[in-house]
């Protein structure tokens, strides 16, 4: 794609310690519709677990360095919906009292996408010219869908994706039970959403459950993998990467 910004790829914490593959499936996407990427090799955390636990100071810490890592991209693109929602509505919040740096989070947040709304939204695509011939089903994430509101964006992606049989689960929307360190202070509850969570995926007969949010498939992976089920877990940045042959 001719004159197409440089994205630099803001890797989640959970894709660069242990699900790789995820983010050179970004890169594999990009390089197909001709993007140019980045990868900022000293970026770090963007602060959000340490902002849900209630530490803002440290928070803010880890908000100042991205900033200041990313804040001379022409755009920034992360595979997680609650990654980026940290930046696009947290990082002001941080910095509200400090007008320089709230105009310098303010502009980093505005140029801050999800990978499936950047390809839907900016470059404007309703295709990857993905082949995937298996039946896929959708969790839509809590920070994705309801704090930055896409949902219809990767679905479109999947619905046009070559030989992809896509099949809507019940309650596709409600909470897999993750919740970074809820699941960890709540388990039993979290367990028993998790569960729920995999019901409506088994009731599909998907082969595969995807998402936007690699935290929500770990958990979601976790749940399947201990109950012994044998649906597939995967971002969906690895089903747009498949191509024909692949």
């Amino acid at each position: 794609m001719s004159n197409t910004p440089t994205v630099s790829l803001f890797i989640q914490c959970l894709v660069d310690s242990m699900y790789p593959d995820t983010g050179d499936a970004m890169v594999s996407v990009f390089d197909r519709l001709g993007v140019p990427v980045t990868y900022p090799e000293d970026q770090t955390c963007c602060g959000q677990p340490a902002y849900n636990s209630g530490y803002r100071k440290e928070a803010a810490k880890a908000a100042l360095r991205f900033i200041e890592i990313f804040e001379n991209s022409e755009v920034i693109v992360c595979p997680s919906g609650s990654c980026v929602h940290m930046v696009r509505h947290h990082y002001p919040q941080l910095f509200k009292n400090d007008p320089e740096l709230l105009k310098r989070a303010t502009d980093v947040a505005a140029k801050t996408y999800e990978f499936t709304e950047y390809i839907v939204d900016v470059l404007g695509l309703s295709s990857v010219k993905a082949t995937f011939p298996y039946k896929v089903t959708y969790h839509d994430s809590c920070h994705l869908s309801r704090g930055l509101g896409i949902d219809k964006q990767p679905r479109q992606l999947l619905y046009n994706t070559e030989a992809l049989h896509f099949i809507e689960m019940q309650d596709s929307d409600t909470c897999c039970g993750f919740g970074g360190t809820f699941a960890i202070n709540y388990p039993e509850i979290s367990t028993a959403m998790v569960d729920e969570k995999i019901e409506n995926i088994l009731a599909t007969g998907a082969d595969v459950v995807t998402g936007c949010d690699i935290s929500c498939l770990m958990n979601i992976q976790g749940r399947l993998s201990r109950r012994g089920e044998q649906v597939k877990v995967m971002h969906i940045a690895e089903i747009l990467a498949q191509t024909q042959g692949a």
